[in-house]
């Protein structure tokens, strides 16, 4: 464990450098749509695996789960629910919008107290996993209170091997959290994340790790897409909601029997939610393709030659781990076989080398509808609503006074020196503005 805490505090120092001084966003001018792609499907796609694990105990339980995750979030979605509402000091009867707001929670619920009643009847077997018995032990054994400190298990150890190998879980985690990013911000309404948001979000993340690595949690952390997945299904992208949730998972870790008590919850349950959950990642990424040709043979192969080779190749590395060596230096060895087994990563660059480098103009590619959106969004006041989404909370005021905040790649004032690919290059930048002159 020491060990482990280690490799996450140091191999974390490369995600930091990689967010906060700008090398993701440097990157990101040359990102595509037929590049957000293939990553972002790929996540989605490449979690199968973790949905099919989960529901293959009891299919009978996930796909009713399915069938009434399915009905609260898309049929019932506008259906109201009588309630009670407190306004203006006292309860009033109301009709409260349940369904829309909380489908993923009322069907585990319901789903939950199902398997409850069938565990209590024995209706099903002892070995079947939509029991909520089976790890009532981790409820008994656990403590009612525990806080977790710095170096619980002890300084922390450095090893090259440790840190090389964890590495490449944080470089392939990075990658995939520029494609959470986009993901994100479509599902739950927001602007396209500037440059400046997504360097603090790789940045923050890697700052993340080292506290987890201090803590000695035993992982780092990073974006997680069924998170990404719950917006599209909830519609709730609220960051209220996600302070709220902080504070309640903050509780759960001091009171260890809570924590524990939801992990009774069978894992068919779990596998149905997953379904489509990750069904809605997929179709985030596969929603940028709006602004391609799609009659172009070549954009046809810059999409589907990425997704297939990135499911086909990282099943292979996996299978082939043992016997699989490229340089002969064990340390490199394990970055390369982690990244080649990371399906988000290998279409992610599959797709952006091939989009740009194979020869297609900028129609065909879908930069010029990417960019009018945007260009429209920013004519008609969006571009406020830009600025003020992805602004710090505190100190944005002080902060646009400061000259030096404008060459901080990780502020909200961070100016780019150097035109982006995707502006004309009779484009010039005039007192913080972009003037462009429209060939004829």
């Amino acid at each position: 464990m020491r060990e482990i805490q280690g490799a996450i505090c140091v191999s974390a120092i490369l995600q930091i450098i990689l967010g906060y001084c700008g090398i993701i966003g440097f990157l990101l001018r040359y990102i595509t749509p037929l590049t957000i792609t293939p990553a972002v499907a790929m996540i989605g796609i490449s979690l199968f695996q973790a949905a099919s694990h989960n529901a293959e105990g009891n299919w009978g339980i996930a796909l009713l789960t399915i069938v009434v995750m399915v009905l609260f979030s898309q049929y019932l979605r506008e259906v109201d629910v009588p309630g009670v509402k407190y306004s203006q000091g006292r309860l009033k009867w109301s009709k409260l919008p349940l369904l829309k707001l909380f489908p993923i929670l009322l069907t585990i619920l319901l789903m939950w107290g199902l398997c409850a009643i069938l565990t209590v009847t024995e209706a099903i077997g002892p070995e079947n996993s939509a029991r909520t018995d089976t790890k009532l032990a981790l409820v008994r054994n656990s403590a009612w209170f525990r806080f977790p400190y710095p170096f619980q298990w002890g300084v922390p150890t450095v090893t090259a091997a440790g840190v090389f190998g964890m590495s490449a879980g944080v470089l392939a985690s990075a990658i995939e959290s520029v494609g959470d990013y986009y993901a994100c911000a479509r599902l739950s309404g927001a602007p396209r994340p500037p440059t400046h948001a997504i360097n603090r979000g790789i940045g923050t993340e890697g700052f993340g790790c080292v506290l987890a690595g201090l803590w000695g949690t035993g992982n780092g952390t990073t974006s997680y897409s069924e998170n990404i997945g719950a917006i599209g299904v909830t519609k709730v992208g609220s960051r209220r909601v996600i302070q709220c949730g902080g504070l309640i998972m903050i509780l759960f870790g001091l009171l260890s029997k809570f924590g524990a008590f939801f992990l009774t919850i069978p894992s068919p349950i779990v596998g149905g939610i997953f379904c489509v959950m990750f069904g809605m990642i997929t179709a985030v990424g596969l929603s940028n393709l709006q602004f391609v040709d799609l009659n172009s043979s070549r954009n046809l192969f810059v999409l589907g030659f990425p997704i297939f080779f990135s499911l086909m190749l990282p099943e292979w590395v996996k299978k082939n781990d043992e016997n699989l060596e490229f340089t002969g230096n064990s340390e490199l060895d394990q970055i390369i076989k982690v990244l080649l087994s990371t399906h988000m990563f290998v279409g992610g660059v599959l797709g952006f080398f091939l989009d740009n480098t194979v020869p297609g103009t900028r129609e065909e590619r879908g930069l010029v509808a990417w960019e009018d959106q945007h260009d429209g969004e920013d004519s008609a006041g969006a571009q406020s609503k830009t600025d003020r989404c992805y602004d710090l909370p505190v100190g944005m005021v002080w902060l646009r006074k400061q000259k030096w905040a404008e060459y901080v790649p990780f502020l909200p004032t961070f100016q780019e020196k150097k035109l982006s690919m995707t502006r004309p290059k009779w484009c010039k930048r005039r007192n913080g503005k972009w003037n462009c002159r429209v060939k004829k």
